[in-house]
């Protein structure tokens, strides 16, 4: 089984981390789909990062439908979502405003680095960055006191870093304490550490 993608990509990066912690395991292949277009097309004609290529030849992509795919064949002691209703409604919150940030952080990355800078277009990059400023307050609030392995706690610390590694001009740490200590604590992890930000 092999990860497709560069670990510079929140979307890749929370596939990893989280197949670690499902105690799956899978070759990492750090394939750029920029740098190394026409090497990643011949294994995924798509090249959408993450993809990942199963045993038997499937190819899933997204790393929503990656990670759905591994919680369902996660004992009961390794899944990642909480199995109570409300306790899951908060995680899927959680997760689906760090995806947000994420979203949005890259889009500012993409308009900044893929954009002639005389094509930019200040209104919606305004708009973008109001969005993503949305999702982390949001966040700000909602996360709990205590971090758990989660997977909305842990989209969470890895949509932080990753804006704060691309963009940390436009989203202030300092704005944003919880969230700090929140992706700072779990940084420490054995299972993001093995997979840093790159």
């Amino acid at each position: 089984m092999k990860l497709i993608g560069m670990l510079d990509s929140p979307y890749v990066r929370r596939v990893a981390i989280s197949l670690e912690l499902y105690g799956v395991e899978f070759e990492h292949q750090a394939l750029s789909v920029f740098s190394t277009f026409a090497e990643f097309s011949r294994i995924n004609p798509v090249v959408k990062a993450p993809t990942l290529l199963l045993d038997d030849g499937t190819l899933l992509m997204d790393s929503n439908l990656i990670l759905d795919y591994f919680e369902t064949l996660a004992p009961a002691s390794h899944k990642l979502f909480p199995q109570q209703p409300d306790a899951r409604a908060k995680d899927l919150e959680l997760t689906g405003l760090a995806l947000a940030a994420c979203e949005k952080s890259v889009q500012i990355v993409y308009e900044h680095n893929l954009r002639p800078a005389e094509k930019l277009h200040e209104p919606w990059l305004d708009r973008v960055t109001g969005q993503l400023l949305a999702a982390y307050g949001l966040l700000e609030k909602r996360l709990p006191d205590s971090p758990s392995l989660t997977q909305g706690s842990l989209t969470a610390a890895v949509a932080w870093s990753f804006t704060q590694l691309m963009i940390a001009s436009v989203v202030k740490a300092e704005a944003f304490p919880r969230l700090q200590q929140h992706t700072a604590l779990l940084e420490q992890h054995p299972a993001f550490m093995r997979y840093p930000m790159q």
